[in-house]
C-alpha cells in the first residue's frame, strides 16, 4: 500500500495539554498561550508558529468533520513539535486488524481517550491518506512489546506485515512508548520522504524529529526496485 505511515508516543494526558486545551484557546482568541507553551517546551519559533497554524486548522473542523481526518490527524502532527516519531512504509496496525481482528484488543478508541465528547463521527482506523489510525494505550503498548517476544504467532503476524527489516521500526517506536510510560498513535503522511531526492521530503510536523531508520529502509527499498528495473530494460536493450 502506498502509505507514509507514522507512530507516535503520546499519552491521553498529552493529548490534552498539547492538543485539546490549547485548541480551546485558539478557539477563544488566546493564542498567546499556544506561542508560550511552545517557548515552554524549547520550540523554535518556526515551529512554534506551524504548531499554532496546526491548532488554527483544527479550532475550524467541522462537526460532522470525521474526527480521523481532523482532530486525530493533528494530535499525531503537534505530537512531532514535541518529540520523535517513527516512519514505515505502507505497514500499519490499521492494515493489520482488517485482516485479523483479533488485534482489536490492543487498541482504544478515540471515545476512550479524548477528554470531552466530540460530534465528529471517528472511524479509529486509517481509511485514507491525511488521516489518524489507531491507538495504543499506554498499558496496550507494554502489552503488545510482551506479546512480541512471548507469543510467535504475534511475531510471525507482526513480520508478516512489517517486513525487510521495518518490525525493528516498530519495535523502536513502541519502546520509545513504553520507556516514556505513553500511548503510541498511527498516522499517514504526517512525513513525505522522497526516496529519490530525500532533501525534498516534507512533513506537517517537524521534520527533523523524524527517526531516520524507517526512512533509510524506504530509500534502499527504491533504489533496489529502480536497480532492478534498469538492470532488465538493459537486458531487453
Amino acid at each position: 500500500m502506498g502509505y507514509d505511515v507514522s507512530f507516535h508516543p503520546i499519552s491521553p494526558e498529552e493529548m490534552r495539554e498539547w492538543y485539546f486545551t490549547p485548541l480551546s484557546w485558539v478557539q477563544q482568541g488566546q493564542e498567546e498561550k499556544v506561542l508560550a507553551l511552545a517557548a515552554q517546551h524549547g520550540m523554535e519559533d518556526f515551529y512554534a508558529e506551524k504548531y499554532l497554524d496546526t491548532l488554527r486548522v483544527g479550532a475550524g473542523t467541522e462537526p460532522d468533520e470525521l474526527f480521523d481526518k481532523s482532530h486525530g490527524f493533528y494530535i499525531a502532527v503537534i505530537q512531532g513539535f514535541f518529540r520523535d516519531y517513527y516512519y514505515t512504509r505502507g505497514s500499519a496496525f490499521s492494515f493489520l486488524v482488517e485482516e485479523k481482528p483479533e488485534y482489536a484488543r490492543y487498541f482504544t478508541p478515540w471515545a476512550q481517550v479524548t477528554p470531552t465528547a466530540f460530534p465528529n463521527p471517528a472511524e479509529n482506523q486509517i481509511i485514507e491518506n491525511y488521516c489518524s489510525g489507531v491507538y495504543l494505550s499506554p498499558k496496550q503498548v507494554t502489552q503488545l512489546l510482551r506479546d512480541l517476544e512471548q507469543d510467535p504467532k504475534v511475531l510471525e503476524d507482526l513480520e508478516g506485515l512489517w517486513s525487510n527489516g521495518q518490525l525493528a521500526v516498530l519495535k523502536k517506536a513502541l519502546t520509545a512508548a513504553a520507556e516514556l510510560g505513553v500511548g503510541l498513535l498511527e498516522a499517514t503522511e504526517v512525513v513525505e520522504p522522497n526516496p529519490i531526492r530525500p532533501n525534498e521530503s516534507t512533513s506537517y510536523s517537524n521534520l527533523y524529529h523524524c527517526d531516520r531508520d524507517g526512512v533509510h529502509l524506504y530509500i534502499d527499498t527504491v533504489s533496489t526496485q529502480l536497480a532492478d528495473v534498469i538492470g532488465k530494460s538493459e537486458e531487453q536493450a
